[in-house]
């Protein structure tokens, strides 16, 4: 039997693809499905839910694990924020019958419970890095979130070209504990 692994997007898969090569796990049972965004989550005849439910059924997957940003409830009342996040993507995992194979993971700075993957990775760099990189950001002033995004990541691997995440952290542990747990 093989896992999925719901995701947003390229940056996503490109991070998590990291973190299973260093757990040293078996990446040849793992099927990939890229949302492209946090909305399509939320919507219940998206055809890659159909194509994950047909995977189910013939037994090709058995174990199913959602990686959502958490975002931020002020840019989003109803998706956005740790516990919006969590509460709708329940439902949708309820309404597809596949709440009993399923785990969610909601990428998020551990201590806001906002925030994508780069806050993640932001919180588990040294406080003078991050000021130094908040610093910047500010005074470039990059307005759209896409874009603040993509630069921070680059910011973040220019930074750090040699070791760049320090999946030894704790603020990894429990996406490390769920990713294990695909594979028990």
């Amino acid at each position: 039997m093989g896992v999925a692994i719901i995701h947003e997007g390229k940056t996503d898969r490109a991070f998590l693809e990291q973190l299973i090569e260093d757990l040293k796990l078996d990446k040849r049972k793992i099927k990939y499905y890229n949302f492209t965004s946090k909305s399509n989550f939320f919507k219940i005849k998206n055809d890659k839910y159909k194509d994950l439910k047909l995977e189910f059924q013939a037994q090709k997957i058995d174990k199913i694990l959602f990686v959502i940003d958490a975002d931020y409830q002020k840019n989003d009342d109803r998706y956005g924020g740790y516990q919006n996040t969590e509460r709708e993507l329940k439902r949708i995992i309820k309404e597809l019958k596949i709440e009993k194979y399923s785990e969610i993971y909601i990428v998020c700075d551990p201590a806001t419970e906002e925030g994508y993957l780069e806050s993640l990775i932001l919180s588990t760099i040294p406080d003078e890095h991050k000021e130094c990189i908040s610093s910047f950001l500010n005074c470039s002033n990059f307005s759209s979130k896409e874009n603040h995004k993509a630069i921070l990541n680059q910011i973040y691997k220019m930074g750090y070209p040699n070791v760049p995440y320090n999946f030894s952290h704790p603020n990894f542990d429990n996406l490390k504990n769920k990713l294990k747990a695909l594979f028990k």
